[in-house]
């Protein structure tokens, strides 16, 4: 049965690259729309570890841990805007087998990890899954400002505060999840990306933009059970 899940997200970096909008359409479903900043269209790798995974009817602390790491871009549909996803790579088999198979999302198994030293947190992901591109990312980062005043209509606000994601099916249908959490706390963030071949592995090349940086010490958040548009 699908149901609503219960998350939190903790350690979250917020590694982002302008890109043009032009670059994306190729890898978008037809029926979403870029979403642009000033302009801009965007690519965000986003790694993390995700806490109490569980469906919000069972009880705290019976949820799995899952380190993973995404790569997305931001879209429209309809005048809702969004989260696309063009792959998630996680440490559990079965929370992949499960997200592809129930969320219609583009997991892939890895084995990963997220580590806390001196204040740092390190974060390394190496993808496993049958027949998929390799993938290996490997950073140290953590918070490198006081917390941020993000305002409404800011760049931080457009990178992370998203309350829906958008896939497809494989029957080239358009689904869409609902995401409840408080505002993310945000802090600049001055990470080294010591290995990311994320851009490859998903039919990009490497922006040659500067990127903005992120970090979040988490929030908690409920997703709604995938739904047809």
């Amino acid at each position: 049965m699908v149901t609503a899940l219960h998350m939190g997200w903790r350690h979250v970096l917020f590694a982002n690259w302008p890109v043009d909008s032009n670059l994306l359409n190729a890898h978008l479903p037809s029926t979403l729309t870029v979403d642009t900043y000033d302009g801009d269209a965007w690519l965000s790798v986003v790694p993390f570890t995700n806490v109490d995974v569980r469906p919000t009817w069972t009880p705290e602390g019976w949820g799995l841990p899952l380190p993973e790491l995404n790569l997305r871009t931001y879209v429209t549909h309809d005048g809702h805007s969004g989260v696309y996803f063009f792959s998630l790579d996680a440490q559990g088999i079965l929370s992949v087998v499960g997200a592809r198979l129930f969320h219609h999302l583009p997991y892939y198994y890895a084995r990963c990890s997220l580590t806390e030293a001196d204040g740092d947190i390190r974060f390394q992901s190496r993808r496993l899954h049958p027949g998929a591109r390799p993938v290996h990312f490997a950073a140290t980062y953590g918070p490198s400002s006081p917390e941020l005043d993000v305002q409404s209509d800011s760049l931080e606000a457009f990178l992370t505060e998203r309350y829906r994601y958008y896939t497809e099916a494989q029957d080239g249908s358009l689904r869409y999840a609902a995401i409840d959490h408080e505002p993310w706390p945000l802090y600049e963030a001055d990470p080294a990306i010591e290995t990311n071949t994320l851009f490859e592995a998903n039919g990009f090349a490497h922006p040659e933009t500067e990127s903005v940086h992120y970090y979040s010490p988490g929030v908690t958040t409920t997703a709604s059970p995938n739904r047809r548009v």
